[in-house]
């Protein structure tokens, strides 16, 4: 059996799936036990544990052949980082006491980037499970395609999308979250010694204008994408609720700027196989992409 994480989420979802659907027997981690009634109907087991109570998490994680653990996304932090600070000493705590055999931890390209940003968070996740008792995994994912589903409204409505990704015919790393699931599963059912780091991306990687295309196909309309202007963005993210968007415009910079990548470029990447079309495809309709498409 094998405990996951995140699965009313879309990596979550897509990693205890792939399980599923490979035969393999399933407890999902819930914050209620409502949460679990669409994975017991699929004849998964459940647990109900929050990441900010380690003894139920310990119970959650706890007799498994290994675990796929994740840190709940927090896109506002308070300075510092006092939120996932909490959230990663209470993981740790679980893991260390429940002892699965194997971990799989979902982590993030530039996670090991230097430069203050958003996914320092997840830096700071790695450096805390560097020294775990027992086989990890460190599963690196790029920029998710479904990202985009924030842009839906004005492609649909407008016909422009309003891009920080810059400049517009940039190709940048990106990967579905269906892809990152699968690859979750994959190496949850692979067996290795330490610490390990994996990354995913796309098959190919993605401009703004390509979304805009990929919109412009989905939805039968002319899209195209325009550069939102960098001196605008603290204002736009705090109209959006955001209290603290420095560590948000810091993130993006970094992929602009080309400080936040992989670090061979992706050489040595698991690539996926949902396409760009797939993914935003899916986002219009309102499912979840397919599993077995060519994406990037």
């Amino acid at each position: 059996m094998f405990a996951v994480m995140g699965v009313t989420g879309q990596v979550g979802r897509a990693v205890a799936n792939s399980l599923i659907d490979d035969g393999r027997e399933v407890r999902v981690i819930v914050r209620s036990e409502a949460k679990a009634r669409e994975w017991v109907a699929r004849g998964a087991g459940f647990a109900v544990a929050a990441i900010e109570n380690p003894a139920a998490m310990t119970e959650a994680l706890a007799g498994v052949e290994g675990a796929f653990v994740m840190l709940p996304p927090t896109f506002d932090p308070s300075p510092g980082f006092p939120e996932a600070r909490a959230m990663i000493a209470a993981l740790r705590t679980a893991l260390m006491a429940a002892r699965p055999p194997k971990v799989v931890v979902l982590s993030t390209i530039g996670a090991a980037a230097p430069q203050p940003n958003l996914l320092n968070q997840l830096g700071l996740l790695e450096a805390a499970l560097a020294d775990l008792p027992m086989p990890v995994a460190l599963l690196r994912a790029a920029w998710f395609m479904e990202n985009a589903a924030g842009d839906m409204a004005a492609a649909r409505e407008t016909g422009v999308i309003a891009s920080y990704l810059q400049p517009l015919d940039k190709a940048f790393p990106m990967v579905a979250t269906g892809d990152v699931g699968r690859t979750a599963a994959d190496l949850l059912l692979e067996d290795w010694q330490g610490r390990r780091m994996v990354e995913v991306e796309g098959p190919t990687r993605v401009s703004p204008n390509d979304l805009a295309a990929a919109f412009a196909s989905a939805l039968g309309r002319p899209v195209s994408a325009e550069a939102a202007p960098r001196d605008a963005w603290e204002a736009t993210f705090r109209a959006q609720g955001m209290a603290n968007p420095t560590p948000r415009a810091q993130m993006v910079d970094g992929f602009n700027e080309g400080w936040i990548e992989f670090g061979d470029g992706g050489a040595h990447a698991r690539r996926g196989r949902i396409s760009l079309d797939a993914a935003i495809g899916a986002l219009v309709a309102g499912a979840p992409a397919p599993a077995h498409t060519a994406e990037a």
